[in-house]
């Protein structure tokens, strides 16, 4: 641990000395080069006019550097340290050679306004560069606190979910353990005629089916399993669950219609979820449907989505409960869990769809699933109607 604490401290002091050290060696460079261009200047003869024109023009090595690295403060101060050390030159061939001396002094003026000019848009950049590093560092802030707020919100949030699902569940527990209750302490005094001890093992074997029931879809709902995609016809899914449905529809007197789309484009699902979810929507619409009604189940394709609708012919449900029926627990139904339509639209939403709820014009309402699907495929239609 002392020797992880020393090389750490080793490591933070050399970040501190590093850019101390790149700003001395910058100064010494645009130094060397001011000195080494007067040192040359003097000593080359008056009379070497083309090798005092090169070192003339090589002054704005200095200046442009000085600019860059310090910006024009510091390309002022190198024109300056630049005038001073190359007078002598000057004065020494204004009278020899006029000529360089003054095309010394211009190249001087020149190229020193270009080294402040670039020194001015360094700065320039400069600040614009530590603007959008603050802004950064704002965005950077604003980015973790808001991501830690949400962690919070949705941790508040599942908190609140699981209390209010603990609390409905109790709830619905209770009912039926009540029940079985009552029954079994009317059996246990053993006065019970055999019409009521009749009656009881049948109010215990029903209550303990719908806990069962009750509990199975509640795991099912708070632990879904995740879909197993695989290309899948949607007709195919339809007239299945439809065969499945056709007996309950039967027994109650109501009709069951199938209109597939002639748009033959295959989905990815899971057919077993898929199947689960209409089977769920296919006996409820039945449930809800009098004797010798219809049920329909259709579909059509939108753009690169496939709408699979059932419509029912019941009395409908109420605006105000609209909204809620896919909220775990909530039920109309008297023997009702209130987990069917929770799951399904669980289902819906684990592959990328919506589960939605309007009223049917005609009575009763159109529960509409929407899942995304493939392009066409060229395969033979179907016929659009059975019953």
């Amino acid at each position: 641990m002392p020797l992880l604490s020393v090389g750490l401290q080793s490591a933070f002091r050399s970040e501190r000395v590093s850019p101390l050290l790149s700003r001395r060696l910058k100064i010494a460079t645009v130094v060397l080069l001011v000195i080494t261009l007067a040192f040359f200047t003097w000593v080359t003869p008056p009379h070497a006019e083309v090798l005092h024109n090169i070192l003339h023009h090589l002054n704005i090595l200095p200046f442009m550097l000085a600019g860059l690295f310090f910006g024009w403060r510091g390309a002022l101060k190198t024109i300056l340290l630049a005038l001073a050390l190359q007078a002598p030159s000057i004065h020494r061939h204004w009278h020899r050679a006029p000529l360089d001396a003054q095309d010394q002094i211009v190249e001087l003026s020149t190229f020193g306004a270009a080294g402040i000019i670039a020194g001015a848009l360094a700065d320039r950049e400069r600040m614009q560069r530590k603007k959008v590093e603050a802004t950064k560092r704002e965005l950077e802030n604003v980015y973790t606190e808001l991501h830690q707020n949400i962690e919070r919100l949705k941790k508040t949030e599942r908190l609140t979910a699981a209390g209010q699902l603990s609390a409905s569940l109790a709830h619905e527990i209770r009912n039926p353990l009540a029940s079985i209750s009552g029954a079994a302490g009317i059996l246990t005094r053993g006065q019970a005629s055999p019409e009521s001890q009749a009656e009881c093992l049948d109010i215990l074997t029903k209550e303990s089916q719908r806990l069962n029931k009750l509990l199975t879809n509640f795991l099912t709902f708070a632990r879904p399993r995740l879909p197993r995609f695989q290309a899948t016809l949607p007709s195919e899914m339809i007239y299945s669950v439809a065969a499945l449905a056709q007996h309950v529809a039967g027994e109650k007197g109501v009709a069951l219609e199938v209109e597939t789309s002639s748009d033959a484009r295959e989905i990815d699902c899971d057919p077993e979820q898929i199947k689960q979810l209409l089977l769920n929507l296919l006996l409820n619409a039945i449930q809800a449907t009098p004797n010798e009604g219809t049920v329909l189940i259709r579909t059509h394709f939108i753009v690169k989505a496939l709408q699979v609708e059932v419509c029912d012919e019941g009395s409908g449900i109420a605006p105000e409960e609209r909204d809620r029926i896919f909220e775990p627990f909530f039920t109309t139904k008297e023997n009702g869990t209130g987990l069917g339509l929770a799951i399904a639209a669980n289902i819906a939403s684990q592959h990328g769809g919506t589960l939605t709820c309007r009223a049917n014009i005609g009575g009763g309402a159109i529960f509409r699933m929407e899942l995304p699907c493939s392009e066409a495929k060229p395969l033979p239609k179907q016929n659009l109607v059975q019953a």
